[in-house]
């Protein structure tokens, strides 16, 4: 490892569940990047609904317990490569989502992970947007090309369109040629427009799924009620994808009967979707929105805004790295 590195670094930790007053930075020992890790530099990591939601429950779904770190959002300088790295030299900029639904341990000034969960940043992007990439991004493009197989001309229904997710969902599915409808508060509306979006709904005046019809693939982060509804709106042979895990109410099995498809979609450490997702960024077709920016500090403040469920775009934590 190289001797710039420190052997120490700032983390924010948690010792157990709680609100986000349990989040505390502590010192501890940077990782050390294994066979074919690198070790990033963090310079801003992304907060995402996966983060405060641990943080609550004081436990990753993998089965992981306090004291741990979260993030899984990383943008950052390669520091030093593991054995048998390839991809990567010290100094690379890169960003990524290494490891999920593994713990990260993003908000930290160092982090170790498999260099293949990686991918070059894209050019003229920062840092902080670099961070606001990866999870939110690849999960839109994981749902909507790799399991729905968006097409030129389809109609492609994204709910919560200006959040983290959605707002990246409708500038992909847009660039796959596709009939863009969100729903938002009017508040959004203009936003949206900017994004490329061709209809929207304001979702506390006029119920969707009296207002849209004929759509081909439906993308659900709200969950509930949501789902059954979806599945009115969608034409024969169309997709309702959800982000959310489905419990006894989704309705996979009404779906099969009326000739529809339901499916769960869980967003995985992805080299090449980040590489397409860069190329979108670099032709000017997708667009990073940050709602705010916090320092490593301040994760806790990162998470109350998050929990309001008010942002447009992403809340990122920045200047991570100070060494």
């Amino acid at each position: 490892m190289s001797s710039v590195v420190p052997p120490t670094m700032r983390a924010v930790s948690q010792d157990r569940a709680g609100g986000p007053e349990v989040l505390k930075v502590v010192e501890t020992d940077v990782p050390v990047p294994g066979p074919t890790e690198i070790l990033v530099r963090v310079h801003a990591a992304g907060v995402n609904p996966s983060d405060w939601k641990t943080r609550a429950r004081g436990r990753f779904g993998t089965g992981l317990e306090p004291p741990f770190t979260l993030g899984f959002d990383v943008s950052g300088v390669v520091a030093a490569v593991g054995p048998g790295v390839t991809l990567f030299e010290p100094g690379d900029r890169v960003f990524g989502m290494p490891r999920f639904p593994h713990p990260a341990a993003a908000y930290a000034e160092y982090v170790a992970a498999p260099a293949r969960h990686f991918a070059p940043l894209p050019e003229g992007l920062d840092h902080v947007r670099g961070a606001a990439l990866p999870l939110a991004s690849l999960t839109a493009w994981q749902a909507l090309v790799d399991t729905a197989d968006v097409r030129p001309g389809q109609r492609v229904l994204v709910h919560a369109a200006a959040g983290g997710v959605g707002h990246f969902a409708v500038q992909i599915a847009k660039a796959c040629g596709a009939h863009v409808i969100g729903t938002a508060r009017a508040a959004k509306h203009e936003f949206l427009r900017g994004l490329g979006a061709d209809e929207l709904v304001d979702y506390t005046e006029q119920d969707f799924a009296e207002a849209v019809r004929d759509i081909d693939v439906v993308l659900d982060t709200v969950g509930g009620s949501y789902w059954t509804r979806s599945l009115s709106t969608l034409r024969p042979g169309g997709t309702l994808l959800s982000l959310l895990p489905p419990d006894a109410t989704f309705p996979a099995e009404a779906a099969r009967a009326a000739g529809l498809r339901a499916v769960f979609v869980l967003v995985e450490p992805d080299h090449t979707g980040l590489r397409h997702v860069a190329e979108l960024v670099e032709s000017g077709r997708l667009r990073v929105e940050v709602a705010a920016v916090f320092p490593l500090e301040q994760a806790g403040a990162a998470h109350e805004l998050g929990e309001s469920g008010r942002t447009t775009g992403k809340i990122v934590l920045s200047a991570v790295a100070t060494n």
